[in-house]
């Protein structure tokens, strides 16, 4: 008896996981879609936070509507509180996180554009690369990756060397520090001559900026997700818009 009755239980645990493949199967893409959706809120969602270095971190909710980056009618947008929470050392951490990322996501954008359009051309990797721009990275020889993992470290390194405390002189609790005489995001590089000396002038540079790299990390997020979801270009997408 005691066999007889796993031996049904075992039917009927088959039976139910029978009947839930083909749900599985047909909320898998909606699933997929929804979660990616809200990674991306979430995760650019910290980008709207101005994070200059404040007065004082008890002034921090009174003087935040006033700093570069804040536009009006929506002002200081932080629905999460990330910078009322935050010491004028995490601001300022902020602020270098917000800018760098954002010039990324700019560069990124136009990657995901230029990359797509000139797929298949003779002189960009001997026309080897195609598909949505989210595969290029897998397609690219070997040697290439050298080229890419060198020219980040560089870049990296120069950036911690500009703007970072030396990690040894850092207290245990406040890892990650910023030069007192450094302003975030400066890293004197500025071939065009294009930065503006009168502070005015540079602070609505600056919202620029910091405005067109939030756009771009949304623009990013974007251009990744929907390529993830339908395996179609951008430049797919926008040409069937078009059509």
């Amino acid at each position: 008896m005691h066999h007889d009755g796993s031996y049904r239980i075992r039917n009927w645990i088959a039976l139910l996981v029978l009947l839930t493949i083909p749900s599985i199967q047909q909320y898998q893409h909606e699933i997929k879609m929804k979660f990616t959706v809200l990674a991306t809120l979430l995760t650019s969602a910290a980008a709207f936070a101005p994070s200059t270095v404040a007065p004082s971190a008890s002034a921090l909710s009174a003087s935040l509507d006033g700093y570069t980056g804040a536009l009006a009618p929506v002002g200081t947008f932080d629905p999460f509180g990330f910078a009322e929470k935050a010491t004028d050392a995490t601001l300022a951490r902020y602020r270098e996180a917000e800018l760098a990322h954002g010039r990324v996501a700019m560069l990124a954008t136009v990657g995901f554009l230029v990359g797509e359009k000139v797929e298949g051309s003779a002189f960009f990797f001997d026309a080897q690369i195609s598909g949505p721009a989210i595969t290029h990275i897998t397609q690219v020889p070997d040697g290439f990756w050298a080229i890419i993992i060198a020219f980040i470290g560089a870049y990296e390194a120069s950036r911690a060397q500009a703007g970072w405390v030396d990690p040894a002189d850092c207290p245990v609790d406040q890892p990650g520090l910023l030069k007192d005489d450094y302003s975030p995001g400066d890293l004197k590089f500025d071939p065009f001559g294009l930065m503006p000396t009168d502070a005015e002038e540079f602070a609505t540079m600056q919202t620029k900026e910091l405005q067109n790299g939030r756009l771009a990390m949304l623009a990013a997020a974007g251009f990744l997700a929907q390529e993830a979801v339908d395996g179609q270009g951008i430049i797919q997408h926008l040409q069937a818009m078009s059509a």
